[in-house]
């Protein structure tokens, strides 16, 4: 286990063993916050998308190159 791996393991921790009230305040707080919210919704949808079959960052650029000259 990495060090990051151990932090988040031990905020995961006393994330949980806080009352439900707690929590839900805490979550509310992270929603407030824009950035973290952001990076939230980011982290949820790869690992929403983690699956998905995916393609070289050069292909799609050429891809999108070949869209463009057709407009």
């Amino acid at each position: 286990m990495t060090e990051v791996e151990a932090t988040a393991d031990v905020f995961i921790t006393a994330f949980r063993a806080l009352p439900k009230t707690e929590r839900d305040a805490v979550i509310v707080r992270i929603a407030q916050d824009k950035s973290l919210a952001r990076d939230l919704l980011d982290l949820a949808t790869i690992a929403q998308r983690r699956r998905e079959p995916s393609r070289p960052f050069t292909q799609y650029l050429a891809d999108r190159k070949k869209r463009a000259k057709r407009r």
